[in-house]
């Protein structure tokens, strides 16, 4: 056994008290909103985290696993690929995508929650094509306008929505956001409730289908506010896997 191995081994009860302790919390937060927990998808950040210690969470029943960086993922898929097969784990991109990597995003993960142009959206449909697979998509939005964040703005996201729901390798599915960071969670409600609004007002607006309605949002420290205001996938991290440098 590897001194990483040995290290997994040693947090699996760690590990396991904090998934319970964050699927506790989902189902209140669900309950305050009057919402079914079976809405709700964990998403278990896993960048710079070791194989060992993502095999570990799998066993202890995480499912979907988001990462930042295509080609860090790459090698932690192929290594994992017998459990992650077992499990039936899901990958999900929720970092920004350069074009560049547009293929390898393609062959890597099963959802790229970071699409932020059209540019991006053509590339993925493109090779989503030539690989036989219609590809699940979110569309990032930047919320909070910062200069440091990816994703489109929010007055360009139904004219996006619009035209990405047209190419027919993709499958739109929703909105993505990373808020700007505050200590008090109930400061960021209203940039939740934001992303909610576009997704309804996409909807009422006719120019996506049925299946647009996943809202990416909330994250360790706020994934209860994302929740009571309509997250459909939260993304967390620290909350399970510690700090990281």
């Amino acid at each position: 056994m590897t001194n990483a191995e040995r290290a997994a081994a040693d947090f699996i009860p760690e590990l396991s008290d904090r998934l319970d302790s964050i699927n506790r919390r989902m189902a209140a937060a669900c309950a305050r909103a009057g919402r079914s927990l079976s809405e709700v998808t964990l998403v278990g950040v896993s960048k710079t985290v070791a194989p060992a210690m993502i095999r570990a969470a799998i066993g202890a029943g995480l499912r979907v696993l988001g990462e930042n960086r295509v080609q860090e993922a790459e090698a932690k898929i192929a290594e994992l690929s017998e459990v992650s097969s077992q499990h039936q784990v899901r990958w999900h991109l929720i970092g920004h995508l350069q074009s560049n990597k547009a293929r390898r995003a393609v062959e890597t993960f099963e959802t790229i929650q970071s699409v932020d142009s059209l540019k991006l959206a053509e590339r993925l449909n493109n090779f989503a094509g030539e690989l036989g697979r219609r590809l699940p998509i979110l569309i990032e939005v930047n919320l909070g306008d910062e200069e440091s964040k990816s994703g489109v703005e929010t007055d360009a996201v139904l004219p996006l929505a619009e035209r990405i729901g047209k190419l027919t390798n993709l499958d739109l599915k929703g909105l993505m956001a990373v808020p700007p960071f505050f200590d008090n969670p109930e400061e960021v409600r209203s940039f939740f409730r934001r992303l909610r609004e576009l997704r309804n007002e996409a909807q009422r607006a006719g120019i996506v289908d049925g299946q647009f309605k996943e809202l990416s949002m909330g994250m360790s420290n706020d994934f209860e506010v994302a929740i009571e205001e309509g997250a459909t996938f939260v993304r967390v991290g620290t909350a399970i896997f510690g700090l990281r440098n």
